[in-house]
C-alpha cells in the first residue's frame, strides 16, 4: 500500500494534523503520523511518538532548550524517514509549519533520496526558502495564513496539499515497480556561462562514450545540487570542471555551496575529474551592490544583475591549498586537470581578467598540497574552453570509472 508519512509538532499542530491525515486517507494513501512536539503536551493520535524519534526526549524537556530541542528532533526524524524508505513504508513525506517546525521538517526531508517525493506546507515559503530546500528536491508550499486550525483558506491550501503529495507519492510508489527507460550511467558536470564550451565539448564526447550527463549551474544551489546526488549513489562520476562556487565561499560571493563543496565524491569514493574553470572570478549582484572593501578590484559588469571581481593571487593560492586538502581526502579514484592558459571565458589573452601571475599562485599550491597524494595532477598547455583539454578531462573520467570496482 502506499505510504503518506506525515512529520508534525502535535503538541502545537495536533489538530490540523488529524485533518490532514483524514485527507490524505480519502484521496488513496496510507498514513503513518510522527510526533516531532517536545515541550508541549504530546499527540494522542501520533503512530510514532515522539520518544521513537529521539531518546534525548527527557533531557530536552527538562532543559527546555528549544533550539537544542529542535536540532535534536530533527536529526531522529531524519533518520526514521530514511529508515521507513529503506524498508519500504514510506512513498511520501508531508508537513505543515512556521519557522521552526519547517526547519525541523525539511532537515528530515533533505536526509531521503532525490526522487522521493517531499511537501512542506510553511508559513516561510513566500521568502527565501533555500535554507529549507538546500540542494534537496523539497516542494514548498506558501500557507497564506498560519497553520492556526483549519478555515476557510487553509482548508483550501491545506487540502491541495494532501491531495498532491497523495499524488505523489501513488506516482511514486507505481513507478518503483517499472524499470526506468533510462538506464545510461550518469555522470555530474558543473558549469557555467564562462565554461560552457567546455562543458558542452566535455557532454558531447561522454554521451559518444554510453552516458548522461546531468549539468549543474554553478550558481550554489547547483553545487548542492551536485553534491546531494553523489551522497545519494546515483552518480558513475563527477566531471566538476567549474568550481567557481568554492572562490565565492572563500572570498564572500553570492553563489557559495558552502564549505562541503567537492566533498561528496570524494567521500563516496565517486571517480572524479575536477578543474579550476571560472575559479578567476567571485560574483556580486548589480554593480552598486558590490562590497565597499572591494574597490580598487578589477571588475566585470556581465550584465545589469550579476558583476564579477577578479581573485587575485594570494586567494588562488588559498583555493589550491583547500582544493588540494579536499581532493586528498578522496576515498575514489581523482584526477585534477590544470589549464595553463586560463580558467574561464574572460581568463583569456586579452581578456579582462587574463592574470597569469595569479593563475600561477593557484598551481603552485595545487602541486604542492597533492605531492603526496594519489590524486592525479594533469597540466595541459591549453584554456579551459579550448576543445581538446574538455575532451581529455572526459576521457580520463572514463577511464576512471572502468577502472574503478
Amino acid at each position: 500500500m502506499t505510504t503518506v508519512v506525515l512529520l508534525g509538532t502535535l503538541d502545537t499542530k495536533g489538530p490540523e494534523y488529524a485533518w490532514l491525515v483524514d485527507r490524505v486517507r480519502v484521496a488513496g494513501c496510507e498514513t503513518v503520523l510522527v510526533d516531532t512536539g517536545v515541550l508541549g503536551e504530546p499527540g494522542a493520535l501520533a503512530d510514532v511518538p515522539r520518544e521513537r524519534v529521539s531518546e534525548q526526549l527527557g533531557r530536552l524537556r527538562i532543559d527546555k532548550d528549544r533550539g537544542a530541542a529542535i536540532a535534536a528532533m530533527a536529526e531522529g526524524a531524519a533518520e526514521l524517514v530514511v529508515d521507513l524508505h529503506r524498508q519500504g513504508q514510506l512513498h511520501g513525506v508531508l508537513a505543515v509549519g512556521g519557522s521552526s517546525g519547517s526547519a525541523l521538517a525539511a532537515h528530515a526531508m533533505r536526509a531521503l533520496p532525490v526522487g522521493v517525493p517531499k511537501l512542506l506546507v510553511s508559513t516561510m515559503a513566500a521568502g527565501d526558502c533555500s535554507p529549507y530546500v538546500g540542494g534537496s528536491d523539497i516542494t514548498m508550499m506558501y500557507s497564506v495564513v498560519d497553520i492556526a486550525g483549519i478555515n476557510q483558506v487553509s482548508e483550501r491550501v491545506l487540502g491541495n496539499a494532501a491531495a498532491a503529495i497523495a499524488g505523489m507519492a501513488l506516482a511514486y510508489h507505481e513507478s518503483e515497480r517499472y524499470p526506468s527507460r533510462h538506464d545510461r550511467p550518469l555522470v555530474a558536470a558543473s558549469m557555467f556561462g564562462v565554461t560552457t564550451p567546455a562543458v558542452d565539448a566535455a557532454r558531447g564526447r561522454l554521451e559518444e562514450l554510453g552516458y548522461e550527463v546531468l549539468v549543474f549551474h554553478a550558481t550554489g544551489a547547483g553545487g548542492r545540487s551536485l553534491e546531494s546526488l553523489a551522497d545519494g549513489g546515483f552518480l558513475a562520476g563527477v566531471l566538476d570542471l567549474t568550481t567557481t562556487e568554492l572562490a565565492d565561499d572563500l572570498v564572500g560571493g553570492v553563489l557559495t555551496a558552502g564549505p562541503r563543496r567537492l566533498t561528496a565524491a570524494a567521500r563516496n569514493g565517486v571517480p572524479q575529474v575536477v578543474s579550476a574553470g571560472a575559479l578567476d572570478m567571485v560574483n556580486f549582484g548589480p554593480l552598486d551592490s558590490v562590497p565597499a572593501r572591494f574597490t580598487g578590484r578589477t571588475t566585470h559588469v556581465h550584465n545589469p544583475s550579476v558583476t564579477l571581481v577578479r581573485t587575485t593571487g594570494p586567494e588562488l593560492a588559498e583555493l589550491g591549498r583547500r582544493i588540494a586538502a579536499k581532493l586528498s581526502a578522496s576515498t575514489g579514484p581523482t584526477a585534477f586537470f590544470l589549464p595553463k592558459r586560463g580558467f574561464s571565458a574572460l581568463d583569456a589573452p586579452g581578456g579582462p581578467f587574463h592574470d597569469p601571475a595569479a593563475n600561477a599562485e593557484f598551481a603552485e599550491q595545487l602541486r604542492s598540497g597533492l605531492a603526496t597524494s594519489t590524486v592525479e595532477l594533469h597540466e595541459l598547455d591549453q584554456h579551459v574552453n579550448d576543445a581538446e583539454f574538455a575532451v581529455a578531462a572526459a576521457e580520463r573520467l572514463h577511464e576512471l570509472i572502468r577502472e574503478s570496482p
